[in-house]
């Protein structure tokens, strides 16, 4: 029995996933993870140093990492990275001057030995705000065409209202329990969910 069929073994009876949310500081991560189960989002401070979240969705317990995004925080990422499944990428769709920013901090992670292979989510967030990037704009800003290490979807949110979130989190749900609770068989066979560039660019 191969190292690979005894952990996905052990995977698949523990039906856990570790998920790491990321992003630059006011991106809105902590907010998304409060809107997702159902708290107040009108009194979120900015994040400091953690926060951990554990809640069951489609059957799998999630332990998400949510981690503050400040400057000088973000050396510290790296302290997280250990066993991710998957990394959730959230982006301030409203804040233009820092894109660049946004995209050198991005694919510096990428390079990481402990998240290769991990599933990304790049979550479009503050579609509701007016002038907001829209997902292709992103797509080339975050020039998401050259990563070609990990499985990627770009997908446009809003934490305030709500919009997308719920199917964002279906598709990381969903490709980590492809690659680590099915056989390549079964994960052939698995029922992907919709294409961001069909959903709607705005909340």
């Amino acid at each position: 029995m191969g190292l690979l069929t005894i952990i996905r073994k052990n995977r698949q009876k523990e039906r856990e996933m570790r998920i790491l949310f990321l992003g630059l500081d006011n991106a809105g991560k902590t907010t998304i993870l409060r809107k997702l189960n159902g708290e107040d989002i009108m009194s979120v401070s900015p994040t400091l140093g953690f926060n951990i979240k554990t809640f069951v969705h489609r059957g799998y317990t999630l332990n998400v990492w949510d981690v503050g995004g400040q400057r000088t925080l973000r050396p510290y990422w790296r302290n997280y990275f250990e066993q991710t499944d998957a990394l959730v990428w959230v982006v301030d769709s409203g804040d233009r001057l820092r894109i660049d920013d946004c995209r050198a901090e991005l694919h510096n992670l990428l390079l990481e030995d402990r998240l290769v292979g991990a599933s990304l989510l790049v979550f479009a967030n503050k579609q509701d705000l007016s002038g907001a990037l829209s997902v292709s704009e992103l797509y080339e800003a975050l020039d998401i065409a050259s990563i070609k290490s990990h499985h990627c979807q770009v997908w446009p949110c809003s934490a305030v209202t709500g919009e997308n979130l719920v199917s964002g989190l279906d598709w990381v749900v969903d490709d980590v329990a492809g690659r680590l609770y099915y056989s390549s068989t079964q994960a052939a066979r698995h029922e992907s969910p919709p294409s961001p560039q069909q959903q709607p660019a705005s909340a």
